[in-house]
């Protein structure tokens, strides 16, 4: 395939951001919504593409755009690659530029939020192996490998679902990456309604503690845009640019961030190799994106030990990861297989309706009974990652907490540092796959139900009935908004 192609293919996912932001600024049924222009682009993509103009085009007897749509299979092939490749940029941004806090503090914030985050997660897990196993094995003959659907396309949304195609793939599950996609975009969408339904409800009943009215938007915060008369840096230069571009000096770091997830991921499957393979296989099917993630730790902490920490700037490892994303979802729609979705569409709808209704018990049920102080600004914020994506949750949290007066940001983001490591694209994640390939679905069922009833324990009869080891009151140091 020539560089022109490629160079082509990324210049279309450009323009078709930038027509998808216009149709954000101007359909009001997309505003109300919170749709990313990513995922607007996206479903415009597969409409253009085969699985939607091309069939319609066959069934009028024209061969003209049934192979591609208006676009061309190269270019088509070109996007069916660029997720695989994108997430481990996103993944590797993570922690660069993240500040540690002091361990007393973030040790008392941590615990409650961690235990909503874990339970939320294993919990998808429980969910999705008790129906693949109970219900859609016997009723429908679905793969076992469906059982880690909820999870991995909820929890770890559509980063997480196009970066284990290869993956499914190769273990005999293609139809697999397809319908993650799908559960995430149910999820990022659900996550919008549900999140500000549930958001509504709680200023009605009382249960929000930073909004005591209605909840209203301004115009241009509805079209996604910002006044003129804002100041919103989008991130901080650490160098000048006149020795390097402080952007290409970011990219920079995260390129060595995802060469050490190389090195870690090979160094690890030659372990594998040569001490257990002929026994049982693993790592050799661990995805690049979730190991990517751990060098960007190990380039921090290195940047941190020889005082050079503050050269990264977190804001412009933010935009790098956030335009990685927005063309992985592009991308990913994109190449989506609605087939593989209509031939899957009864075990489809079941594992989305119980992922969703999981989700929307904990954040009634249980949240309140693990979080005692603002639990409702702190446990939206999980409920909206849980749904598909971190920028979901971020999303419901500023709704919920437009001064920022709660610590739900705060708790939130010191979670992320336990908790991405290995749920939402982590190595649990990773693993998941391989290990039900490989020993069925009754060991993952039996590890995910321990970790699901500890940390309910933890979380409901230590947290939930000591709630003065959280400092969610405590006077707190000024976060960015």
């Amino acid at each position: 395939m020539s560089a022109n192609i490629i160079g082509l293919s990324l210049l279309l996912l450009g323009l078709i951001l930038l027509l998808a932001k216009v149709v954000r600024i101007n359909a009001g049924w997309a505003q109300r919504l919170f749709l990313p222009s990513s995922i607007i682009g996206g479903f415009a993509a597969l409409a253009l593409g085969p699985e939607v103009l091309g069939t319609i085009a066959s069934s009028l007897g024209s061969d003209r755009f049934a192979e591609a749509g208006i676009f061309t299979p190269e270019i088509l092939q070109v996007w069916k690659s660029l997720p695989g490749l994108l997430i481990s940029i996103v993944f590797a941004t993570l922690f660069l530029g993240e500040s540690l806090p002091t361990p007393k503090r973030a040790a008392r914030l941590v615990g409650p939020q961690l235990s909503v985050g874990v339970v939320l997660a294993s919990g998808q897990y429980v969910v999705g192996l008790l129906l693949a196993l109970l219900v859609l094995g016997p009723l429908f003959g679905t793969n076992p490998m469906a059982g880690a659907l909820i999870e991995m396309g909820l929890e770890g949304g559509h980063g997480t679902a196009a970066g284990m195609r290869g993956v499914m793939e190769e273990l005999g599950f293609p139809e697999g990456a397809d319908l993650a996609l799908a559960m995430a975009t149910v999820g990022v969408v659900g996550g919008i309604v549900f999140g500000v339904a549930l958001i509504n409800w709680g200023v009605r009943t009382g249960r929000t503690k930073c909004l005591d009215g209605a909840l209203e938007q301004s115009l241009d915060e509805q079209r996604g845009l910002f006044r003129g008369d804002e100041q919103y840096p989008a991130a901080m230069m650490t160098t000048r640019p006149a020795s390097i571009e402080p952007l290409a000096l970011h990219f920079g770091f995260a390129s060595v961030a995802v060469l050490f997830g190389v090195l870690l991921l090979k160094g690890l499957q030659w372990i594998e190799q040569l001490l257990w393979a002929d026994v049982v296989e693993i790592l050799a099917y661990v995805p690049l994106f979730p190991v990517a993630m751990l060098g960007g730790v190990v380039v921090q902490l290195l940047l941190d030990k020889t005082g050079n920490g503050g050269i990264i700037d977190q804001g412009m490892m933010l935009r790098i990861q956030g335009l990685a994303l927005d063309l992985l979802i592009i991308s990913a729609l994109a190449t989506l297989s609605l087939t593989a979705i209509a031939a899957n569409w009864q075990p489809f709808i079941i594992l989305a309706v119980a992922g969703v209704a999981w989700n929307v018990f904990v954040f009634l049920v249980l949240v309140p009974r693990i979080i005692r102080k603002y639990w409702f600004e702190r446990g939206i914020g999980d409920f909206g990652q849980s749904m598909g994506v971190t920028a979901t949750g971020l999303i419901l949290m500023k709704i919920a907490d437009p001064e920022n007066e709660s610590p739900a940001l705060e708790a939130f983001g010191y979670k992320q540092l336990i908790f991405e490591p290995f749920f939402g694209g982590g190595l649990i994640t990773a693993a998941a796959i391989p290990i039900i390939a490989e020993f069925g679905l009754i060991p993952l069922l039996i590890f995910m139900s321990v970790v699901l009833v500890c940390f309910l324990i933890l979380g409901i009869f230590y947290y939930g009935r000591h709630p003065e080891v959280d400092v969610a009151g405590d006077p707190q140091p000024s976060v960015a908004n």
